[in-house]
């Protein structure tokens, strides 16, 4: 005998240690297909507990399946006929009888949106009518409600069931928030600030945009839209883009995250700022007037600043807005490139400091002297006085 086998106390022991699952009608279980036969689907649900399922819910409309053996999938426990425990995705409507019970288990249940009439939608479970508010549609509101959902097949939940069947109430929304509820579990494992993530942008506001990431929303505030300055959120998204954006900061406890999509694009401080050495000359735009000076735009994503004692030709000026306007040319300078801080300061092409001024004044007037000094070896000697007359007059001219 091979004693590297198991033995049959040993199998038994193990197979008796697996205990037979009870479930609660309407009970979500996640199970394994461990095999189809016909219209038959048989599910390992966990123990020594093994269900089956009606294929019809799980076919495609050219109706083919859409599982395979092996695939695990969310089913709702619908009852125990015998040894045999039946289990559901959801119910197609094929009666009041069959609705009444999904209502009373919280199975989810398959309809055509038929109609909008007042306040909502008329929804077709089988030969069945049913009603379903606008608020309860979906997770967001819907501007063209119509448009976006009449004749389209959806799951719903029933939460009224009255009169035997004739007033019935359903809601998507309330699946569609469990749903969610669920991948936003799933995010708390999986997702870690510096991740990028992909989303939908669900809406547009002044001070950003905010991202679906399934699950929850994440928001990129303006300041993290673009490296250049952003005045206007719309002309860089629009509701439904998608987009990837860098988690920056997680607060699940709040249901706070906070995204970059500048991060997922080039810093062009990486690549343009070494082109734009200090001493070098170059053109940009106004982008932006304050009353200490003027932000001029380099390269997208790369601002520098003229202060305002460098404006003005030399005359005092108040504000900027006086020499020059947002959007205009203007040659500059680079004076100074601080990469830690991301400053650049820059100055006019033209401007000369004080400081510049008064030496180019000293070297003009040395010049002149050691060229009165090289006449007069030549013709005669003259006096300071007159050297410094004759420069005077110069100067005037």
């Amino acid at each position: 005998m091979d004693n590297s086998n198991e033995s049959f106390a040993d199998l038994f022991g193990q197979e008796a240690d697996k205990k037979i699952r009870h479930f609660t009608p309407g009970e979500k279980v996640t199970a394994t297909i461990i095999d189809i036969s016909g219209e038959t689907i048989f599910l390992d649900v966990g123990g020594k507990s093994e269900g089956v399922l009606d294929a019809a819910g799980l076919r495609d409309e050219e109706g083919e399946l859409t599982v395979k053996k092996g695939d695990r999938i969310s089913v709702y426990f619908l009852r125990s006929s015998g040894a045999e425990l039946q289990f559901a995705c959801k119910v197609g409507g094929a009666g009041a009888a069959h609705l009444e019970e999904a209502w009373r288990s919280g199975i989810p249940v398959e309809g055509l949106v038929k109609a909008e009439i007042k306040g909502g939608f008329e929804i077709g479970l089988g030969n069945v009518r049913a009603f379903c508010p606008y608020s309860q549609m979906s997770l967001r509101r819907v501007e063209d409600p119509a448009a976006t959902f009449l004749e389209t097949h959806m799951t719903f939940r029933i939460t009224r069931f009255e009169s035997d069947g004739r007033n019935i109430v359903v809601s998507a929304r309330v699946l569609l928030e469990e749903e969610r509820e669920a991948q936003k579990e799933k995010l708390k494992e999986t997702l870690s600030e510096g991740d990028t993530i992909e989303g939908e942008i669900s809406s547009i506001r002044d001070f950003g945009a905010f991202v679906d990431l399934g699950g929850v929303d994440g928001l990129i505030p303006i300041s993290e839209i673009g490296w250049s300055r952003v005045e206007n959120v719309a002309d860089h998204f629009t509701v439904g883009q998608k987009v990837q954006a860098v988690v920056k900061k997680l607060d699940w406890e709040k249901d706070r995250i906070s995204l970059s999509y500048k991060e997922t694009q080039e810093d062009p401080w990486d690549t343009t700022v070494a082109e734009l050495p200090a001493g070098s000359t170059c053109e940009g735009t106004v982008a932006r007037l304050a009353p200490f000076g003027a932000f001029v735009t380099l390269a997208e994503g790369v601002d520098g600043l003229i202060h305002i004692s460098k404006l003005g030709g030399g005359r005092r000026i108040h504000h900027p807005r006086e020499v020059l306007e947002e959007g205009q040319k203007v040659e500059v300078t680079i004076e100074s490139v601080d990469t830690v801080e991301r400053r650049i300061s820059l100055a006019p092409s033209d401007y000369v400091s004080p400081e510049n001024e008064e030496n180019e004044e000293k070297a003009d007037f040395t010049q002149y002297v050691s060229k009165k000094k090289k006449d007069s070896s030549s013709g005669g000697m003259g006096s300071l006085g007159e050297l410094l007359k004759a420069k005077m007059e110069e100067k005037k001219k």
